[in-house]
């Protein structure tokens, strides 16, 4: 087994080294393979600290999200190491007996997800120090469901010095209704809900397809849980918990990354692997502006042969368009025939890229949580900066659309979520480069 983790250019080297370079103009064909959840795998990381053994977690992207959230795994007593016999990127986290139920601050502050070891840290250790979460900037994004559903079962909570001090000696279950279907509040409750005494109803609950992976693997561990992919969770609470072994399921933002840069570029391509009925209403949008796209036995079709319509666009809870398709939309309507209009439900401050792309000719104006994007013809080359990993993502598809070149700055961020997407994208025929 190896220790090192790889940053996303396979290079091992530091991502926020490089910039991404991207040299548009050429259409994209060919087959792309997706890789594992990103958001999925970290919360099945976070849930190996419920029971002690070995874990072996299958299709897990090599990306820099992981490599922190096996760092925070490690502070814990934990080992992780990628297994380098295995075919595919499996991770092997070994639990031991005793955990330390502490999630320190230099590497909390780098990822928000790191926020959900809150939830197994109580319900295995009865206490849980917690650093307050960093990441992504676009907006505030409080934990204060997250803090409410816990306390619901029993927690009491207190904030010292940017920690979360945590302590449930006795966790018990309670029917909790989130005010909105928050993901990482459902996974917090879950987590915590599967060790404590009694039946813990979940109401309201988010139906995202990474929280049906997370209950998959849970009952796999031992967990009653019952409405998986609903929005009503039912949990018996046990202490027979072990490990387990889990397959992540696909990537949904990485397949709608290389969609949505079809719609820009044309071309014809088959997304390997993507799932579409976990991003029907992306697909079903993209019909809509123009783009002919259908499952297929080994993932999803596309053919774009001319420039696209535009569409108006709001983001919903799933199955609704998710939050993170935005920026790739947002970028894809710069390009498009006609007037669009993207609205944000799910979090505010999230056009923070926009500036970026007006850099590039892009004609959008926004106001509150919407934005009125009036498509042009061709976007201009020129030098931009990722702001985080999806704003990032959507300035190279931008840049694939553009004339001339483009610099993408703090390609850290894009290195979060995507393992070797200059590669991917230059196997479909596109001219990107890390420099």
């Amino acid at each position: 087994m190896s220790e090192k983790v790889p940053t996303s250019d396979g290079s091992g080297s530091r991502a926020d080294d490089h910039r991404i370079v991207i040299s548009g103009g050429a259409s994209l064909d060919g087959t792309v393979r997706v890789g594992g959840a990103k958001n999925s795998a970290l919360k099945l990381m976070a849930a190996t600290l419920l029971a002690e053994g070995t874990y072996r977690l299958a299709n897990v992207p090599r990306i820099t999200d992981v490599t922190l959230m096996s760092d925070l795994l490690r502070a814990t007593g934990c080992r992780v190491a990628w297994d380098d016999r295995a075919d595919e990127s499996t991770l092997v986290v070994d639990v031991p007996a005793v955990i330390e139920p502490v999630a320190p601050y230099e590497i909390v502050e780098q990822f928000r997800a790191s926020i959900v070891v809150l939830g197994p840290m109580l319900a295995r250790c009865g206490e849980a120090r917690v650093a307050l979460p960093g990441g992504d900037d676009f907006g505030p994004r409080p934990i204060d469901m997250h803090v409410r559903g816990l306390a619901e079962l029993g927690a009491e909570f207190e904030t010292r010095h940017g920690y979360i001090h945590a302590s449930a000696p006795n966790l018990l279950g309670a029917t909790v209704l989130l005010e909105f279907p928050s993901v990482g509040a459902t996974e917090n409750l879950l987590m915590a809900a599967v060790r404590a005494k009694g039946e813990t109803t979940i109401d309201n609950a988010a139906r995202e397809p990474e929280i049906a992976d997370l209950c998959e693997l849970l009952s796999k561990m031992g967990a009653n849980i019952e409405g998986s992919g609903s929005s009503a969770l039912v949990i018996q609470g046990t202490e027979e918990l072990h490990h387990a072994d889990h397959r992540v399921i696909p990537d949904r933002i990485e397949a709608a990354t290389y969609l949505t840069a079809l719609g820009i570029t044309g071309g014809e391509i088959t997304v390997e692997g993507a799932r579409h009925d976990h991003m029907f209403m992306l697909c079903q949008k993209l019909g809509e502006m123009g783009m002919r796209i259908s499952p297929d036995s080994s993932g999803i079709w596309a053919f774009a042969g001319r420039r696209l319509s535009s569409s108006d666009c709001s983001t919903l809870p799933y199955p609704g368009l998710a939050t993170d398709f935005k920026p790739f939309l947002v970028a894809l309507l710069a390009t498009a025939d006609g007037v669009g209009i993207v609205t944000e439900n799910i979090f505010s401050g999230r056009f923070h890229y926009v500036d970026e792309l007006r850099r590039m000719g892009a004609d959008i104006r926004t106001d509150s949580h919407h934005a009125v994007v009036r498509g042009v013809e061709r976007l201009s080359g020129a030098p931009v900066k990722a702001h985080d990993i999806r704003a990032g993502a959507a300035l190279v598809i931008a840049g694939l659309g553009a004339e001339g070149e483009t610099v993408v700055a703090e390609a850290h961020h894009v290195a979060r979520g995507y393992h070797d997407l200059a590669g991917k994208l230059t196997a479909l025929g596109a001219d990107v480069r890390l420099d």
